[in-house]
């Protein structure tokens, strides 16, 4: 099952987390650590790097949308357990059962990221490869540590860019930029990333955690109503292109 982690200051909220049947998707390999208003869903695979399954993609959209229905939710931060953010999807696992459909698990998180209403936040400790990287492209702010390290090898892997890659990363980035990632695999380091604008700013390594925590604490302290519509108005030029790319 997803593994919950509460913090005492929410020990007497009457509000408890939406909790489903256990099932065979569900796994332990996805955290969810509610503090307050924040909850942060981490990935907690830290022996693979945090390589993404089929499982951990259908946890973190019921992790998603429990987040996105919970009105004492504010904010959710994304991050990954150890010192590695993701190391993308667990190619053995997607070799055994492609996402051809639809109705996929990452594709279904992949809708589940461009649909969540509230402030998606994100720690990055250190390598983001793959949908590491593209999952930031529907962040609304992002901070790493200085060893994060940001590349989208899917031409070097036979595929093509997934996520809306194609269409975020040069708004993100800049065309060149985009195309040195996308084309030839170029990685980014955390300096290089915040330069380009995919992420806000490179942050040590001891306090990253607790940083991105704060900047959360801040947003979570606004307006709910006001945060939601303004993040809907500033999506909302992209979000058909958005949608055309997103396969």
């Amino acid at each position: 099952m997803i593994r919950l982690v509460g913090s005492s200051r929410d020990r007497c909220r009457t509000n408890p987390i939406p909790r489903r049947k256990e099932s065979a998707h569900m796994t332990t390999d996805i955290l969810i650590e509610r503090d307050a208003a924040v909850w942060t869903i981490r990935f907690n695979r830290p022996n693979k790097r945090n390589a993404l399954t089929h499982a951990m993609y259908t946890a973190l959209v019921d992790a998603l949308a429990a987040a996105a229905a919970d009105p004492f939710v504010r904010v959710v931060i994304l991050s990954g357990a150890g010192d590695c953010f993701t190391a993308g999807n667990d190619l053995q696992d997607f070799l055994q059962t492609p996402p051809t459909s639809p109705e996929s698990p990452v594709v279904r998180f992949l809708r589940a990221l461009v649909d969540f209403p509230k402030p998606l936040l994100a720690a990055v400790p250190g390598v983001a490869v793959g949908i590491g990287t593209t999952l930031l492209l529907h962040c609304d702010l992002a901070w790493a540590a200085p060893n994060a390290r940001f590349q989208l090898p899917f031409a070097q892997l036979a595929l093509v860019p997934e996520g809306a890659a194609s269409y975020l990363l040069p708004l993100a980035v800049g065309a060149k930029q985009a195309n040195a990632m996308l084309l030839a695999g170029e990685a980014l380091d955390a300096e290089a990333a915040a330069k380009a604008g995919l992420i806000n700013a490179v942050i040590p390594a001891d306090v990253l955690q607790q940083h991105v925590r704060e900047q959360a604490q801040k947003l979570a302290d606004l307006p709910p109503d006001a945060l939601r519509q303004t993040k809907a108005l500033l999506r909302a030029p992209h979000r058909a292109a958005t949608e055309t790319a997103l396969l």
